[in-house]
């Protein structure tokens, strides 16, 4: 069996996985092989993970230029552009070993470079049946769609980015430091834009990233920036995994994007999807060399049927340079912080159907329900980014609980920092669609948000971009729905759905921030109740933008009650740099009374107290506490603010008991009205 440095710590943090310490050493075995491969092959997984440097276009000192591509399958390859007037066939490269292709092209008799900045090309590809394929190169930085009116198609084009030094952006900003609590704000830069369109990176940089500054996060996650010839795949269908998406701008305008979060003080993380590939032929990687394999699986194998892409062949050596160059590239070149990676559950478990669970049950985990290639590919990844800068952060998208995700590699582990909790959102969309508020289990939401891998970090959220999709709702507009539409004036009449809505609104994201992880996220524009969904133009919707964009003056407009939700996720997220919660270990839930519907527990250093009735206020209500002192509110969302009724006086003292209660050493003694929490903070001992 495989040696695996710290596999003791994994134990002790779960000894159920003792009785699976046999396939835990061999995937790590598995693992070291590679490693040791790539060692042997390329000097180790520094130069193994910088394939962009080799393959691709590439201008030398002598304005000469050089283009290698990996087409295993192809019987020959050739090189077109305006440089040569489209001759298909006047360029071939030349065959080297492994399926790897080349081709010199000298400077011309100017000294100029035979290609410019710029300049259209393609590679052409004669399959092994004598047909010639016009493609585009996998390693593509730049590629574009002709505007509609140009009468050229829809298929992207690939122009070369080698921009003279002066028109490259230089980066005048440092990376911030690593956030020990990390709020993170996801986002999306075409959506963005308030007008029916699609919004840019400058426009992002300059009007979005001061808005997420100000609400307190410290950390976005960008979604969709990888090129997608799919708008409305909202990035999930890639197409070329080395350019940066040119709806937005361009690389260097991307590049002043992030340097500009970086100047606010914000981590920038890529929404990366290896999960898959677009069956796109023309624009993507799909049969690339003429092939139904090059970077994939053939056959069912290299399908997946319920997403209608391709799956990579991760056990391909080139496949994975290409994959590991890809995290390599978006870190070096635009300076990304850290990745999420995408569909996480469905690499690990792509035979399974969306929906189908998972019991918890370990086997599940091991043996041949797992696609082990994948895996390997993960751990692989984790172990390049963590190695090559330790400040990266890595999270998963998965809903499968697998142990040992979110442990180092060295400990036998796949080495993520985080996993979404994505039970969370689910739960609480079941809530508001399935039962009315007296109904809800008070025991079921806490451990709905409290069950967790033990020193497996998990990002809570209450909603995501996934709630938002056309099909769906946010959590505000299944709270208020139409009513949104009347009353949302503060010179409207007052309305009873509204008022619920907005308290259980501020109840939800407080108590999912403060309970449910270890992280936190919100998607972009549902910290202000969002109305409506994202539909992105489609022939659906005769190509609309009106629901594939961000209403930013419902939540400017100081007559809109937007505002009330806005300033509390702002509250909430100071509040938690101020203590910490997200760094400091679970809480501990003292209380959590079904007739009451009242929820309470300690996180650092901090009383939190929920009543969810949705008649019932309660007067001296004990709380139980094990630090003795006197405390006050330093959060409710009954502030007039954040459109509270101010039934909770911030100036009043509770002095702890010390008697014991709800097993724990004292208590306080608080007002709880109905349908509000209250953040209590001990001010003196």
């Amino acid at each position: 069996m495989a040696e695996v440095k710290d596999i003791e710590k994994l134990f002790e943090t779960d000894g159920y996985l003792r009785s699976h310490e046999h396939e835990i050493r061999r995937r790590h075995g598995v693992l070291q092989d590679w490693l040791n491969r790539i060692n042997q092959g390329e000097g180790g997984l520094e130069q193994f993970s910088q394939g962009y440097k080799y393959y691709g276009l590439h201008f030398q000192p002598d304005n000469s230029v050089i283009a290698r591509e990996w087409a295993p399958g192809a019987r020959d390859v050739y090189l077109t552009g305006d440089f040569n007037n489209w001759h298909w066939e006047s360029h071939p490269f030349k065959k080297l070993d492994f399926g790897k292709w080349e081709l010199h092209l000298p400077p011309n008799a100017d000294g100029s470079p035979a290609i410019k900045h710029l300049s259209e090309i393609k590679v052409i590809i004669r399959n092994h049946s004598g047909q010639l394929l016009d493609r585009l190169s996998p390693w593509a930085k730049y590629v574009v769609q002709p505007p509609k009116s140009a009468n050229q198609g829809v298929n992207y084009k690939q122009y070369v980015w080698e921009p003279p030094s002066y028109e490259r952006y230089q980066r005048q900003h440092p990376r911030p430091a690593k956030p020990k609590s990390l709020r993170i704000y996801e986002c999306h830069v075409g959506i963005a834009s308030q007008e029916p369109r699609v919004g840019s990176y400058d426009e992002f940089a300059d009007r979005i990233v001061p808005r997420i500054k100000r609400q307190g996060y410290n950390c976005i996650q960008v979604m969709a920036i990888m090129e997608h010839a799919y708008y409305a795949s909202f990035g999930y269908q890639v197409t070329s995994f080395y350019a940066a998406s040119s709806r937005y701008g361009n690389p260097e305008q991307l590049k002043r994007m992030i340097d500009v979060a970086h100047s606010h003080g914000l981590y920038v993380l890529l929404d990366v999807v290896h999960s898959h590939a677009s069956k796109n032929v023309q624009d993507g990687l799909n049969q690339f060399d003429g092939t139904n394999s090059c970077f994939f699986h053939d056959g069912a194998r290299g399908e997946h049927s319920l997403w209608d892409s391709r799956l990579f062949n991760y056990v391909e050596y080139e496949v994975l340079r290409f994959l590991l160059s890809n995290l390599r590239w978006w870190h070096d070149e635009y300076n990304f912080d850290g990745y999420r990676f995408d569909g996480v559950t469905s690499m690990l478990y792509h035979s399974r159907g969306i929906g189908e669970g998972f019991s918890g049950d370990y086997n599940e985990y091991f043996g041949l329900n797992v696609d082990t290639d994948a895996l390997n590919y993960l751990g692989l990844a984790n172990h390049l980014l963590h190695t090559l800068d330790p400040e990266t952060i890595t999270i998963a998208e998965d809903v499968s609980g697998m142990p040992t995700l979110c442990r180092p590699v060295s400990e036998g582990g796949i080495g993520f920092d985080y996993r979404l909790g994505m039970a969370i959102p689910d739960k609480w969309i079941e809530l508001l669609k399935e039962q009315s508020d007296d109904e809800w289990n008070m025991g079921n939401v806490v451990h709905t948000l409290t069950n967790r891998r033990w020193m497996e970090n998990t990002v809570a959220y209450a909603e995501s971009h996934d709630q938002a999709l056309v099909g769906d709702k946010t959590i505000a507009f299944w709270l208020m729905d139409k009513e949104m539409y009347t009353h949302m004036s503060t010179l409207s009449d007052s309305s009873l759905i509204i008022d619920r809505g907005l308290s259980l609104h501020k109840m939800i994201r407080l108590i999912t921030h403060s309970l449910g992880g270890e992280a936190y996220l919100n998607f972009m524009g549902n910290e202000f109740g969002h109305p409506e969904w994202l539909d992105f133009p489609r022939v659906g919707n005769n190509d609309s933008y009106h629901y594939a964009r961000r209403q930013w003056n419902l939540v400017d407009d100081e007559l809109l009650k937007y505002k009330y939700l806005n300033e509390f996720d702002r509250a909430m997220n100071e509040l938690e740099e101020r203590y910490g919660w997200l760094h400091s270990g679970p809480a501990y839930v003292s209380w959590k009374h079904e007739g009451d519907k009242i929820i309470a527990f300690e996180r650092a250093g901090l009383v939190f107290v929920f009543n969810f009735h949705p008649q019932r206020s309660f007067t001296g209500y004990r709380v139980g506490t094990n630090w003795a002192g006197t405390y006050q509110a330093v959060l409710s969302s009954d502030d007039p603010l954040f459109g509270g009724h101010n039934r909770i006086d911030a100036n009043c003292n509770h002095r702890s008991n010390p008697e014991g209660y709800a097993g724990r050493s004292n208590f306080i003694e608080v007002y709880a009205p109905s349908r509000t929490a209250v953040i209590y903070a001990r001010v003196s001992d």
